[in-house]
């Protein structure tokens, strides 16, 4: 029993020490430490691809019930807590170590903007506005091609298609850059944890115990390729959720599928005009209501409808999510915690700036 709580400390400060040491000396460990997450966590990938939902959401489920279990047993029996809790604590610091160790110190990496030579700086007004206008108008280019019902709304497309579509959309982007090289297993479903993760204002997790980037089926038709593919960006070390998010955009972009290509800009101009309309509130919905054409007013219906289904999830429990999630965020040094979703806009704007 003694031993088994040295072992829970030995790795907790193990993993201590590599989250200081990765944070002050990123380039000690880096590019080599993300070759190295990626080989891993590509075998554990394949290990858990034999079903089409997560394991891993299963499997948690399972651990928790044979804890509760033993918990009740060892109290009926009258045995020892102690070595109860010695066997609990050691198998949550050995699966907190599988994650950290092999996945979770990605946080420290550098930017992506520098894997892609990319010049992300501040933004006038001015550029916002031109870039948010960008994407607005190639979202309602491809609005109109999607499948819609006779009043026009986006029609819920087969999801394990999609999800092996995301789990490889990544292919075509890794012939240029380097940076998206890994494994391209297809996305899985959510199926116990996704409905409770959406009343958490989660749309998908990335499981680095079992290499598993997953997403809800009640996501939202259109913005559904894109969650997928950003839950895929984190799988290749893509831990950063802005450099996931505008992975997720070039994904998309770059698919020869026109329900990931609309996702993708859809997605960009989501970011944009919310950053716009924070700016100058007045002059974003002007924007927003000045276009008329059919697909600029078929982008608008994507949103309404894409907003009702969020607000069906409507919950406390988003609050407090929000704060765990914000602490593990800046646990791992992303200083803008939970506001870092946003950042992607400084992304979009130089990529749309620099005419990638």
């Amino acid at each position: 029993m003694k031993r088994r709580f040295l072992s829970c400390l030995f790795l907790l400060i193990l993993d201590g020490t590599l989250m200081f040491l990765f944070y002050k000396f990123p380039g000690l460990f880096f590019p080599a430490y993300r070759n190295i997450s990626k080989a891993w966590i590509a075998f554990l990938s394949t290990l858990s691809g034999f079903t089409k939902i997560a394991v891993w959401d299963i499997g948690a489920l399972v651990l928790l019930l044979l804890a509760l279990i033993t918990l009740v047993l060892t109290v009926i029996r009258k045995r020892s807590l102690l070595n109860w809790l010695s066997h609990a604590a050691l198998t949550a610091a050995v699966l907190l170590s599988i994650a950290v160790d092999g996945w979770m110190l990605n946080h420290y990496a550098p930017k992506l903007s520098s894997e892609l030579d990319l010049t992300v700086g501040e933004y006038s007004y001015e550029q916002l506005y031109e870039t948010t206008e960008y994407y607005y108008d190639t979202a309602a280019k491809y609005a109109a091609m999607i499948q819609r019902d006779e009043e026009g709304h986006a029609l819920k497309q087969d999801f394990y298609e999609m999800a092996s579509l995301a789990g490889a959309s990544y292919k075509r982007l890794a012939e240029s850059y380097p940076i998206f090289k890994g494994s391209s297993m297809r996305v899985k479903k959510l199926s116990l944890i996704g409905e409770y993760l959406m009343y958490n204002g989660i749309v998908g997790m990335f499981m680095p115990i079992s290499g598993e980037a997953g997403v809800p089926e009640s996501v939202p038709v259109v913005p559904l390729p894109f969650t997928m593919a950003h839950e895929a960006g984190h799988r290749l070390g893509l831990a950063g959720e802005e450099e996931a998010n505008f992975a997720a955009y070039l994904a998309c972009v770059n698919s020869e599928d026109v329900r990931f290509l609309y996702s993708g800009y859809y997605n960009a101009f989501s970011y944009c005009f919310s950053a716009l309309y924070r700016a100058d509130p007045e002059e974003a919905v002007e924007l927003y209501k000045s276009k008329e054409e059919t697909g600029h007013l078929l982008v608008r219906l994507d949103r309404s409808d894409t907003a009702a289904v969020y607000r069906n999830y409507d919950s406390p429990l988003q609050e407090v999510s929000d704060k765990v999630n914000d602490t593990y965020l800046k646990t791992f040094s992303e200083k803008e915690g939970i506001k870092s979703y946003g950042i992607v806009t400084d992304y979009l704007i130089a990529w749309h700036l620099e005419g990638r």
